[in-house]
């Protein structure tokens, strides 16, 4: 059952360049094939985190992003995480306007609007080729994470439906070996 009104938003993060930065747009893509109900915005936004940080502001009640995570977990598992609202007090370090890093952009839509952010929760998967700083250029995902894409699908099939009743709702993955439960620690830097 779906609440009146229930906006939700499922957005992947990444830049297809850089290896298994990719998973967010990946997902996206595989989403085509299978897609979530009409009333979920489902969108790539890849690396424009001014745009995502914009959309953040346009009344949803839930995003979810879908990103690359590193946290210490097997190469292709999936975690769920609900990251700590970013802290908009006037001693905090001004929010970046270009680049990816999810937390930077939480701040900045947070500093760019009057209204509370949306909940956000990220379906991180963990990634097994991290391009070094000097790499230009890593095209294709690692075996893992692309297996992980199919999952993920899943998982936001299962996901969503639980949001879109209760945006306030933490939704299981849809295998227990990959469930974690949501913390404040869990975004990253880029």
């Amino acid at each position: 059952m779906t609440r009146d009104g229930t906006r939700l938003l499922v957005a992947g993060v990444g830049n297809i360049f850089l290896a298994d930065d990719a998973f967010g747009p990946e997902v996206i893509r595989a989403l085509e094939q299978r897609p979530l109900p009409p009333e979920v915005r489902v969108r790539d936004f890849g690396i424009r985190g001014m745009d995502l940080a914009y959309t953040l502001l346009d009344g949803y009640d839930t995003a979810v992003l879908v990103d690359a995570a590193a946290r210490g977990h097997r190469p292709g598992t999936l975690s769920l995480i609900e990251p700590a609202p970013p802290d908009v007090t006037g001693g905090a370090a001004p929010p970046e306007a270009h680049g990816m890093d999810p937390a930077k952009v939480l701040a900045l839509a947070a500093h760019l609007g009057d209204e509370p952010l949306p909940r956000v929760l990220v379906l991180a998967c963990e990634p097994e080729v991290r391009p070094s700083g000097d790499e230009d250029i890593a095209p294709g995902i690692s075996a893992p994470v692309r297996e992980a894409v199919g999952r993920a699908v899943a998982a936001l099939h299962t996901m969503v439906p639980v949001l879109l009743a209760d945006p306030a709702a933490t939704p299981p993955l849809s295998r227990p070996d990959e469930s974690t439960a949501p913390s404040a620690a869990g975004s990253r830097t880029r």
